[in-house]
């Protein structure tokens, strides 16, 4: 690895992520989804982010996403394919896509030679992806690449971070995390969503909540009061040194300098879009 430590984690967690998770708490996906006749809040976060595969069913969507219940995606999928195709879904986020950065950036942003630049390193880096292996960053690498900058960075984003969120969930079935000790321990970090968020939208109940939180206490992960332990600290750094190792590839492939500009250009745009309230304040746990 030629890239200095750390700077891909970091560039991909302030600038690539967040820039990308943008849509899903916009009220613009709200109207244009109720506009294609899909409504509940569940089912369109469903088919926005399961839509580049095609109109598949909830056992796949289920493995894709890994950390969602599946009774609730099984609620949902396929039926709402008979709602609206995913081609249909995918117009529709890509104009959410344009009102929400719109609204959050200001038009001197979204017309700025910075944001044009970043979009040019994220859709650089992003020819360093691979697909094998890769089930959400390979469905959405054969969508079009838009051609208004702020669309390209953030279509960009989006292969960006599913290449790096499928790398992740190698790297979790090796730790021998289930889907909800995954979450609970990542909330345990401060970093993940709130047990409010779990339950909102991956459809978990408290009881569950609680019970994987006692796995993860009988494995030393957590302690009596739900906190990590040295040991769950650890664990959780294992998790993202082999995910940065899983996802190096795009970020050598821009090389340091391109990734450290990437990551000024990005963070600059992010912590804009973040002032600007684009997500809750209660979302992290």
């Amino acid at each position: 690895m030629t890239l200095p430590p750390l700077a891909a984690r970091h560039c991909w967690h302030g600038a690539i992520n967040p820039l990308h998770s943008t849509v899903y708490f916009s009220p613009d996906t709200a109207k244009e989804f109720a506009a294609l006749g899909i409504t509940d809040p569940v089912a369109v976060n469903l088919a926005h982010r399961s839509a580049a595969m095609g109109a598949v069913g909830a056992g796949a969507v289920t493995a894709a996403f890994y950390n969602y219940r599946h009774d609730l995606v099984a609620r949902h999928l396929p039926a709402v394919w008979d709602v609206a195709t995913p081609e249909e879904v995918l117009a529709a986020r890509l104009r959410t896509a344009d009102a929400t950065l719109r609204r959050l950036l200001g038009t001197e942003t979204i017309e700025s030679p910075e944001l044009a630049e970043a979009a040019d390193l994220a859709i650089r880096a992003s020819e360093g992806c691979t697909r094998h292996a890769r089930v959400l960053y390979a469905a959405h690498a054969d969508l079009p690449v838009p051609e208004q900058p702020h669309l390209r960075l953030w279509h960009a984003t989006t292969l960006l971070r599913e290449h790096r969120g499928d790398g992740h969930l190698a790297a979790l079935l090796l730790a021998d995390l289930d889907p909800l000790e995954a979450l609970v321990s990542h909330t345990a970090t401060g970093k993940g969503m709130s047990p409010k968020w779990l339950k909102r939208i991956r459809g978990w109940e408290q009881a569950d909540l609680d019970a994987a939180a006692d796995r993860l206490r009988a494995r030393g992960v957590l302690d009596a009061d739900g906190a990590l332990t040295e040991q769950g600290a650890a664990l959780r750094e294992r998790l993202e040194s082999e995910t940065d190792r899983l996802d190096v590839a795009p970020y050598e492939h821009l090389g340091a300098a391109g990734l450290a500009r990437l990551a000024e250009l990005g963070g600059a745009i992010v912590h804009k879009a973040m002032a600007a309230g684009a997500f809750p304040r209660d979302l992290r746990g």
